[in-house]
């Protein structure tokens, strides 16, 4: 990793940022001190340190996942929760690692990661994407939060201290209150509230509803006195239209929303992050991985109706982010995420997924998935235009010959 030229200059440019079905030719882009400072479809008249021509490449914008765990360091997330700090940090270093090698540049961690990694990060003693993050993810008991079992009755607000542990249950109005006022103090920059029962806790049907109105709506109230929101792991379309109601902008999963639902999150200018690829992972390879055996059995309640989902989605105008939520061995197929959306949407779609719409998911529009005067300097360079071809957006980065985070080069194999 170093740091790119005091500014660097990129000629002819072909610019893909998902807005459009087609490249944007002939373009050039200036760059300095971490931040896009011009582009021109002409010709720009500088003294930059760096010149490079990008004839027969194409520029995008650095990915943006909007739904990931990189504290998750296996399948079997009981067992996460209780292997130490310092043992969760190094096996995060790796998974942040091959995160930015892919080429996404910002994350959006759903429950796990604290500010001690977001930290390491931003001071570059970990070699990894921008990290935004909620702490942990608060459940009721018995929730989609609480890996605890039947038999454990140690106090779930233990795993609370954990790095490993994604999340913890917290119950009662005033009780959840002061949760998500520690989640932000501790520095989360959004609240994740579990609403619906999930695959991979050990106590909760899909279909099982979490947290009271009155719960949901002090979380919310929570976050918008601290001008945040709350993202809501949310399947079913009832408890869709109930979170929405609340107030919850984001929702999480939405696997098996229907029209209302997805009308209901439009109307209220809320976004969606849909995530097919831990399903799909977890259905090849969660038994070898030792995924639980009642998760197991769980995966196809919300695995076979994603696709239909991200049209009923689309229908209706939400926002969709790109996300994937994989956990342990599975952060490999982060990429496979596209192959999927693509079986429905076009291509230039699901690229601004991960670009534009993931920056509104993530409040952070003109800062980063565009390349746009203002913006950091996000941008990965493909030998191999990915709306012709989508799957040059896998492959563990072998398409993208150099990577670029706020100016800082990651990856350079230019010749």
């Amino acid at each position: 990793m170093s740091r790119v030229p005091e500014s660097i200059v990129f000629r002819n440019a072909r610019i893909i940022d998902g807005t459009a079905d087609r490249p944007r030719n002939g373009v050039d882009v200036l760059i300095a001190d971490g931040r896009i400072r011009d582009l021109s479809d002409g010709f720009i008249k500088t003294k930059a340190d760096l010149e490079i021509d990008l004839t027969g490449k194409f520029l995008l914008p650095g990915l943006i996942d909007c739904h990931v765990h990189v504290v998750a360091t296996t399948v079997r997330l009981a067992e996460n929760a209780l292997f130490s700090d310092s043992l969760v940090t190094a096996k995060a270093i790796g998974i942040l690692g091959g995160m930015i090698r892919r080429g996404f540049t910002t994350v959006r961690d759903c429950g796990g990661a604290d500010y001690g990694l977001q930290q390491a990060v931003e001071l570059g003693l970990i070699k990894g994407p921008r990290l935004v993050i909620s702490g942990k993810a608060l459940s009721q008991t018995g929730g989609h939060s609480d890996f605890r079992g039947r038999y454990d009755t140690r106090p779930s607000e233990w795993f609370g201290n954990r790095l490993g542990a994604l999340g913890y249950a917290v119950d009662g109005v005033e009780n959840l209150r002061l949760a998500v006022r520690k989640q932000l103090k501790a520095g989360a920059q959004f609240i994740k509230l579990m609403g619906n029962g999930g695959v991979a806790s050990p106590t909760d049907p899909v279909e099982f509803l979490g947290y009271s109105r009155d719960e949901l709506k002090t979380a919310v109230e929570e976050a918008k006195m601290a001008k945040t929101y709350v993202a809501a792991h949310l399947y079913t379309a009832e408890s869709i239209k109930r979170a929405v109601e609340c107030g919850v902008r984001c929702i999480e999963h939405a696997t098996l929303t229907d029209g209302a639902a997805a009308s209901l999150i439009q109307q209220a200018n809320g976004v969606a992050v849909p995530t097919l690829i831990i399903f799909e992972s977890l259905k090849k390879r969660g038994k070898e991985l030792g995924f639980p055996k009642e998760a197991m059995a769980k995966i196809d309640d919300v695995r076979l109706s994603g696709p239909s989902a991200l049209e009923t989605l689309k229908r209706a105008g939400v926002p969709m982010g790109f996300g994937t939520d994989l956990l342990g061995e599975t952060h490999q197929y982060q990429s496979e995420e596209f192959i999927l959306r693509h079986q429905v949407l076009p291509a230039h779609e699901v690229i601004r997924s991960a670009t534009v719409d993931a920056a509104t998911v993530l409040g952070m529009e003109g800062l980063i998935g565009c390349i746009k005067p203002g913006a950091f300097a996000d941008l990965i360079v493909m030998d191999t235009n990915p709306l012709n071809d989508i799957s040059a957006m896998t492959g563990q980065g072998r398409h993208m010959p150099m990577i670029i985070k706020e100016g800082i080069i990651h990856k350079n194999k230019l010749k």
